[in-house]
C-alpha cells in the first residue's frame, strides 16, 4: 500500500488505543493489528522479483510477547502503587513506603488494561516498521527536518543492523564448529557485534549525507538559505502562542482566547516548517502509487474514527470503585472492524511486482 494510507491507519489505530479504557476494545484492536501485522509479514520484500518464494519479514521483538510483559507487568505495577478499590485481596505492611496498603483486585485490573493499551500501540506501530521501508518513513519527514532524517536513520537501523550482525556471528561460529552455550561464550563477541551494527547504521547516513540528503540550499556568500530568519522568528512566535494559549486556558476569565491562540500558534509554527523546507531540494527515484485499495483502507480509518465520535458512551472504563464488565456498543465495535482492511483486501498481483520487472 501507500505509505500515506499507512500512515493514517497507524494515527487511527493509535488514537482508538488511547482514546479508550475499555478492554474489550482494546482487545478486539489488538486482534486486528495481529491480523494486519500477519498480512503484512507474508507480502514480498521490497525489491522481490515477481514468481519468486514469499520471504516473511519479522519485527525485532513479537507483540504477542511484549503484550505477555506489558499486561502483567502493568497489573503489578499498579496494585503496588494505588491501593484503591473495594475487592481487596490481601494486605502490605503500612510501614512500607509506597508499597504498604491494601492490594485491591481493581488495581490489578487497571494496571492490566493499561498495559493492554501499551501493547495495542506496539502492535500498531509494529505494523507500520514491517509494511513502510524506514527510506520512506524518513522520505516523508518534512523537508525542514532532513538534517534531523540523518541521526533518525541511524536509530532506527541500530538495532535491525545489530540483529543481522548477532545472526552472521551466530552463523560464522557454527561453521567453525563453535557452539554459544551460555553468557561466557558471547561476552568475547559483544564488541564485534556492537560495533557492526553501529558500523552498518554510519554506513546508511554517510550513504544519505553523501546524496545530498541533509543538504540545504544556501545564497552565493554560502550563508543561511533566505527566508531561514523569517522562518525563525515563525517559529518563535508560533511557538510564544501556542504557550500563552495554554496558559490563559486555565484562566476561565481569558479562556475565550486560548483556542484561537492556540490554533493560530499551530498554524503559525506550520507555516515556518514549510518556509524553511522550501530551501531543500529532493527527488524520488520511485514513486508511490495511490491505488484503490489505498482509498479503501483510508475510508476505514475514518469509518473507524467516526464511530468514536457519534457513539462515546461506552469508550470509558474504570474498575473504580468496584470492579464491573465494560459495556460494548456493537456499533463502535463493527466501526472499528473497518481498520482490519489492509489484511483482507488483496493486492494486486501486476501492481505488487511493477516495479521489480527488468
Amino acid at each position: 500500500m501507500h505509505p500515506l494510507a499507512w500512515f493514517a491507519w497507524v494515527v487511527v489505530a493509535s488514537l482508538s488505543a488511547l482514546l479508550t479504557r475499555n478492554p474489550l476494545y482494546l482487545v478486539l484492536l489488538f486482534g486486528i493489528a495481529l491480523l494486519a501485522l500477519e498480512a503484512v509479514s507474508a507480502a514480498p520484500r521490497a525489491g522481490q522479483l515477481a514468481g519468486t518464494e514469499r520471504r516473511g519479514r519479522a519485527t525485532p521483538v513479537s507483540p504477542v510477547r511484549f503484550a505477555l510483559f506489558a499486561i502483567p507487568a502493568g497489573a503489578v505495577f499498579n496494585a503496588a502503587l494505588s491501593h484503591f478499590g473495594e475487592t481487596v485481596l490481601f494486605r502490605m505492611p503500612q510501614g512500607w513506603p509506597l508499597l504498604g496498603g491494601p492490594i485491591t483486585v481493581e488495581a490489578l485490573v487497571f494496571g492490566a488494561v493499561n498495559g493492554l493499551v501499551l501493547s495495542t500501540l506496539f502492535a500498531a506501530f509494529a505494523v507500520l516498521n514491517v509494511a513502510v521501508p524506514v527510506r520512506d518513513l524518513i522520505g516523508y519527514l518534512p523537508r525542514a527536518f532532513y538534517p534531523v532524517a540523518v541521526v533518525a536513520a541511524i536509530a532506527v537501523t541500530f538495532v535491525p543492523s545489530t540483529q543481522q550482525q548477532v545472526r552472521q556471528v551466530r552463523e560464522a561460529q557454527a561453521v567453525r564448529g563453535h557452539r554459544m552455550r551460555g553468557l561466557r561464550d558471547w561476552l568475547p563477541l559483544f564488541m564485534p557485534v556492537l560495533i557492526g551494527g553501529l558500523e552498518r547504521a554510519l554506513q546508511l547516513a554517510e550513504a544519505m549525507t553523501a546524496r545530498g540528503f541533509a543538504g540545504r540550499r544556501a545564497n552565493d556568500a554560502g550563508s543561511a538559505p533566505a527566508g531561514s530568519s523569517t522562518a525563525q522568528v515563525g517559529t518563535i512566535g508560533g511557538l510564544g502562542c501556542v504557550l500563552v494559549g495554554s496558559v490563559l486556558r486555565l484562566m476561565p476569565r481569558w479562556s475565550a482566547w486560548s483556542t484561537p491562540l492556540l490554533v493560530g500558534g499551530v498554524a503559525l509554527v506550520g507555516w515556518a516548517i514549510w518556509r524553511t523546507g522550501r530551501g531543500v531540494h529532493h527527488t524520488r527515484y520511485r514513486q508511490h502509487v495511490w491505488a484503490l485499495r489505498d482509498s479503501i483502507v483510508v475510508v476505514g480509518a475514518v469509518v473507524a474514527l467516526v464511530s468514536w465520535v457519534l457513539w462515546p458512551a461506552s469508550r470509558a472504563y474504570a474498575p473504580y470503585p468496584r470492579v464491573a464488565w465494560p459495556g460494548f456498543d456493537v456499533r463502535v465495535g463493527f466501526g472499528l472492524m473497518a481498520l482490519i482492511l489492509p489484511a483482507v483486501i488483496p493486492a494486486p498481483q501486476e501492481e505488487a511486482h511493477a516495479d521489480d520487472r527488468v
